[in-house]
């Protein structure tokens, strides 16, 4: 006589091969890797569908730059971007005075072009002298002719979707292509227009992610929710409703949603050592800085309304490392504060960013530079709206944002933003988009 036998299944091994590797399946049209290797070496590496072949095998050439210069050009244009726009105060003059006007305002269309050409312009010099006078500077001939593919992928048709997979945490979308390299655009032959220059930022001209080898597994499930969570963790001292949109941010991210406000460093400690978080969005607002760690290198920190200590990568890594694989915490994260997107010194192990995405979160949005806070608001209010109608990926968001604030409002501040993972994130809609439109 059969008898069924009781099972318990402990393991799923078919699990690879029953769900879809959702949007990871898809590869980038773009891939440059950059490996630092023993000796200070450099090996950068290129490959990908969009990218020039060459006898049907990938481009590479160890690279004759350091990783100390390549740092250190990374952050002369992180403290360019702030010193030369952020904190531009234009000369007394017949125009009305404005303090700081590309840090306190956003539509930026009443500024003389030629002040903002000179300003964009300088920033372009830079962010091309960072990839092609520092990283693949040198008289190899080899480096030039890898650089020559990579100018040659990069300046072809806009909107690829590029991954720089490297241990160096450059300002990629920040980084220029030479003036030869882009044709000026249709319309815009007038001398001294900014808008001559946009089309070199690679944040301007392309969807851009840095993987840093910390990038979610494949078997990340697809969840298609009937109420998307969402959580804002914030400082309250930040939405002051006279000076910025934050309190816009606020409502936006609450309508519809399964809603979750923090003010408290505990409140998100408490929710982080949460095995069962799901949330499919959780938004920062709030200050970030680099913080001391004694003989080692700085890292970034965020504050929240307490202003007791601040929340760093190490305290995402204590609050999940009693969590299992196979958590439902795989959210989109956006860090809405100052650096948060840029680690110290390059390769920061202690990366705020990378602790989160191994922690399970689809992709991390941030500044690299310190980011004026009416800026920063309508920013993430653009960037949210259209990512909550569940219809694009962040990288396409993130690429569109970026053009709005230059093209519409001549305002550059959207390219300093950049995603670490995620350009293929995407929220999954149960219900209907229309009340997110």
């Amino acid at each position: 006589m059969s008898e069924e036998l009781p099972v318990r299944v402990v393991q799923d091994p078919s699990r690879y091969f029953t769900a879809l590797p959702d949007e990871m399946a898809q590869g980038p049209d773009i891939v440059v890797s950059l490996d630092v290797l023993a000796g200070e070496r450099i090996r950068a590496r290129l490959y990908g569908p969009a990218v020039p072949s060459e006898y049907g095998t990938e481009h590479r050439a160890d690279l004759t730059a350091r990783p100390a210069d390549v740092r250190a050009a990374a952050a002369r244009l992180c403290r360019l971007w702030k010193e030369l726009l952020v904190g531009y105060t234009p000369p007394r003059g017949n125009l009305p005075a404005v303090e700081y006007p590309y840090a306190s305002l956003v539509d930026l269309r009443s500024r003389p072009p030629g002040e903002q050409w000179e300003i964009v312009e300088e920033l372009a010099l830079a962010g091309k002298q960072l990839l092609f006078g520092i990283l693949l500077g040198g008289s190899d001939p080899r480096v030039h002719r890898f650089g020559a593919y990579l100018a040659q992928a990069l300046s072809g048709r806009e909107g690829l979707r590029v991954r720089f997979d490297s241990e160096l945490y450059l300002p990629w979308t920040m980084v220029c292509l030479r003036p030869d390299d882009v044709p000026v655009p249709t319309g815009t032959l007038r001398h001294q227009d900014p808008m001559t220059v946009y089309p070199r930022f690679l944040g301007y001209r392309h969807q851009i992610e840095q993987t840093g080898g910390a990038y979610p597994c494949l078997s990340r499930r697809r969840e298609v929710p009937d109420v998307l969570a969402v959580s804002l963790n914030h400082d309250t001292r930040l939405d002051r409703k006279d000076q910025t949109r934050a309190a816009e941010v606020a409502a936006l991210l609450a309508k519809g949603t399964d809603f979750v406000e923090r003010t408290t460093r505990s409140e998100l400690r408490r929710a982080l050592s949460d095995a069962g978080l799901r949330e499919h969005l959780m938004y920062f607002w709030c200050h970030g800085d680099f913080i001391p760690n004694g003989a080692h290198r700085p890292s970034l920190a965020l504050r929240l309304t307490d202003r007791t200590a601040m929340v760093d990568a190490h305290t995402v890594r204590e609050c999940r490392q009693h969590v299992e694989e196979g958590s439902p915490f795989q959210p989109f994260v956006m860090l809405n504060a100052c650096h948060a997107a840029m680690p110290a010194e390059g390769g920061d192990p202690a990366f705020l960013g990378v602790a989160l995405i191994q922690a399970g979160a689809q992709g991390v949005l941030g500044p690299q530079i310190e980011m004026p806070q009416v800026f920063a608001a309508e920013y993430a209010l653009e960037f949210l709206t259209r990512y909550l109608r569940g219809s694009q990926t962040a990288g396409a968001i993130s690429c569109a944002v970026a053009r709005y604030f230059a093209d519409e409002l001549h305002n550059p501040l959207g390219i300093a933003y950049t995603l670490h993972c995620g350009m293929d994130a995407r929220l999954e809609r149960a219900e209907s988009a229309e009340s997110f439109t």
